[in-house]
């Protein structure tokens, strides 16, 4: 069955908005290992919600190369035009997380979404992260300077919001070094907020791509101790995503239709052990969704986060969330708390 497009005009734009840049990114990003001597091109894998009913999405994807550990930008686009009964109309996003392959190219997330409700009210989530697991300070300010001279009105704002949403209480650390978000993001101009959303990530692919070229270019083969720090941070970045982020949990509370698409942000391999040894630094709630995670994933040193290990990941996180719904309180927040589960109801 194919999909059926949200009839919404705004959704439409939004759209075929987040379907450029997805385009734009892989485009990149495919130029980038060309020029590293190893081109290989993005896979697409599409997904269909309900059937196509209700939207669906497509995921280009690559992985296990001499660049890339793993990649994935992601658009979904669904729409609920023939349920009038939904607060939520339409919600059309780019979710992206790409980790290279080379421990000293740093790893990049983003995401830039539109949702609309049933009762008009339309919104922007904009987020942008830079995640090296050998942090480099020019890297991390030039990234910054990117998102700056895209959203210089809301570049403080946006700082502040990511500084907060991506800090990691019970290791005393952010994920990553530059952050940006925007949440519920809505100025009264249509037109205005899709350009802010268009700049953002045409920064941000700019500057990426140009930080993973250049370390690609500076950097010989990487050493046994290079790895096994870039492991620990693939295993910090894992940790973050199913303990705090509020996005990866809304999406796999909602449906389970695209649970391997939603956990395409994990790197290809952790240290389930260092993970294991957190579980006595989260608050006593989250202990439960710890011994799960460690629980679903391969008991092999270094552990491959197989598609079997993300469909269980996600069925961890969905299951300890359905009998603990309060622990939601513990996760990540911005200055507002988006009611993406409710509006799906």
């Amino acid at each position: 069955m194919s999909v059926i497009p949200a009839s919404s005009p705004r959704a439409v734009r939004a759209l075929s908005l987040v379907e450029g840049l997805q385009r734009a990114l892989a485009d990149r990003l495919e130029a980038v290992a060309a020029a590293a001597g190893a081109p290989q091109p993005f896979e697409t894998v599409r997904w269909l919600r309900d059937g196509g009913r209700h939207g669906g999405g497509a995921r280009l994807q690559i992985g296990d190369t001499p660049i890339f550990d793993r990649a994935s930008v992601n658009v979904s686009g669904i729409h609920y035009d023939d349920l009038p009964d939904k607060r939520l109309a339409s919600a059309n996003a780019l979710s992206t997380i790409v980790h290279p392959a080379h421990p000293r190219a740093p790893s990049m997330h983003m995401h830039l979404s539109f949702t609309e409700r049933r009762d008009g009210v339309g919104y922007w989530r904009m987020m942008a992260d830079l995640n090296p697991s050998h942090p480099d300070a020019a890297a991390a300010e030039r990234f910054l300077d990117a998102l700056k001279a895209a959203a210089p009105a809301h570049f403080e704002a946006g700082r502040a919001q990511g500084d907060r949403y991506f800090h990691i209480p019970a290791l005393g650390r952010h994920r990553g070094v530059a952050h940006f978000y925007l949440e519920a993001h809505d100025s009264g101009d249509f037109d205005a907020d899709a350009a802010l959303a268009e700049a953002i990530g045409t920064a941000v692919i700019a500057v990426y791509g140009d930080l993973v070229a250049e370390a690609l270019a500076a950097h010989g083969p990487p050493t046994a101790a290079e790895r096994a720090a870039q492991r620990a941070y693939h295993t910090v970045y894992l940790f973050q995503v199913l303990t705090l982020d509020r996005g990866t949990t809304s999406g796999l509370l909602v449906h389970g239709q695209n649970d391997v698409g939603i956990l395409g942000s994990l790197p290809s391999h952790v240290d389930r052990a260092l993970l294991a040894s957190w579980r006595d630094r989260v608050p006593a709630a989250q202990v439960p969704l710890v011994d799960a995670l460690v629980a679903a994933l391969p008991d092999a040193d270094p552990c491959p986060v197989t598609e079997a290990a993300k469909r269980a990941l996600a069925d961890a996180v969905r299951g300890f969330y359905q009998a603990h719904p309060q622990a939601l309180d513990l996760q990540a927040r911005g200055d507002v708390v988006p009611p993406t589960v409710a509006n799906h109801r």
